[in-house]
């Protein structure tokens, strides 16, 4: 079969289904993106630059649909490219997101879309607003309403839509969520699985060591930013720090910014080192960076406690791969979380914006071992029953036939 997948940052949520559908004998690959340095045997990849539109000239409300329509322009152009050369591919599947999708059915007018929806932008209810710390001024509405025209487009193609989580679904409009598959994402439970003994024995980043008598809280993000509740983590550092001399804290994550507002000057990461200066033990905190990804499973499964925090927003993958990994999560209880967490079943759930309440929670995780193994417990049948890649791309590659017919 051939297959055609659009995705502005390869491989993209398809890693593990383009992993499955490689090596499967007569199959054909091609990926449009950006470029970057990943690569999957047996994927081709047609590679474009990204526009550079003037965005002075268009109004600020428009902005992010001008950069979408260029982008569906150099796509659909490609495409056409690759359909005079002979390519016609069985099913087209790509992120809504970037505005890609959007011109590819006038390429190829039978070929099945597949389109993921990730996220459907509102005003109040969800992330804008969540956080009194960081308001969004009403004049700067317009523009958060107007990130919804790439959605609207999409389904006007009238193809087929999938997405990951329930709460994901429930904020499309009622009228759109009929046209959208839930189809979960999931973890690799052969990969990411508790290693008891890791508990007993050191780890280390670089110098930064964790001995078998300390006990390890870790944090995960893709970026360090408020999104995903770093101010929250930061200033639970003195708090937690001081009641437990034995703690030890890595903070994983780059310094971009995925989600929210940039800095004018700096980044988040020095934004809140400098807040703090002076108030916890930098000593015995660690902020690598993003770090390998061996390095990343063994730090989990070292792990004593291991926090989740975020605004009502996607849910990361770094938590399925935690409730696989049979951590004791102290998570953000919001309602993207709450999908995936029971309070005091297999994570516990607190408020996702007080510092003080995190700091006892986790505190109260390390130090009552019945919580703690039970948690952990509760994380990995989680997992094994709701979170097995196998089933979830089960599900993704029957609609592929369904919509196929392969």
């Amino acid at each position: 079969m051939r297959y055609l997948f659009v995705h502005q940052n390869f491989p993209g949520q398809y890693l593990h289904l383009l992993r499955e559908i490689a090596g499967v004998p007569g199959n054909e690959i091609v990926f449009i993106s950006e470029p970057n340095a990943n690569a999957i045997e047996g994927v081709r990849r047609i590679l474009y630059t990204p526009p550079k539109p003037d965005q002075e000239s268009v109004h600020y409300v428009a902005r992010d649909f001008d950069f979408a329509a260029r982008r569906a322009e150099i796509v659909a152009g490609m495409a056409m490219n690759l359909k005079r050369l002979g390519f016609s591919p069985d099913i087209i599947l790509g992120h809504h997101g970037w505005g890609e999708l959007l011109n590819l059915p006038d390429v190829w007018p039978d070929v099945p879309l597949l389109g993921y929806f990730e996220f459907y932008y509102h005003t109040n209810g969800q992330d804008v607003d969540f956080d009194s710390e960081f308001p969004i001024a009403s004049d700067r509405f317009p523009r958060i309403r107007a990130m919804n025209v790439v959605n609207h487009l999409a389904l006007a193609l009238n193809q087929h839509g999938q997405t990951p989580t329930r709460w994901q679904l429930t904020r499309y409009p009622s009228w759109a969520q009929q046209r959208i598959r839930l189809i979960r994402e999931g973890a690799r439970l052969d990969v990411c699985r508790p290693d008891p003994e890791a508990c007993r024995q050191d780890f280390a980043i670089g110098e930064f060591r964790v001995t078998q008598g300390e006990k390890l809280v870790t944090y995960v993000a893709r970026n360090l930013e408020p999104y995903r509740g770093f101010h929250i983590m930061m200033r639970a550092l003195p708090h937690l720090l001081s009641a437990r001399p034995d703690v030890k804290v890595v903070m994983v994550g780059g310094d971009d910014v995925s989600y929210g507002a940039r800095l004018a000057e700096g980044t988040w990461r020095e934004h809140f080192q400098k807040q703090l200066a002076g108030k916890y033990d930098a000593s015995r905190v660690l902020l690598p960076g993003q770090i390998p990804y061996d390095t990343y499973l063994k730090m989990l499964q070292r792990s004593d406690a291991h926090v989740y925090l975020t605004y009502p927003f996607v849910a990361s993958w770094s938590l399925r791969e935690a409730l696989a990994m049979g951590c004791a999560i102290v998570a953000a209880d919001v309602e993207p979380v709450s999908e995936f967490i029971t309070h005091d079943r297999n994570g516990l759930l607190i408020p996702a914006l007080d510092p003080k309440n995190l700091a006892a929670t986790v505190q109260h995780v390390l130090e009552d071992n019945k919580l703690n193994q039970r948690l952990r417990t509760g994380a990995r049948r989680y997992a094994e029953r709701h979170l097995d890649m196998h089933a979830c791309l089960g599900g993704l590659t029957a609609m592929i036939r369904e919509l196929t017919g392969a």
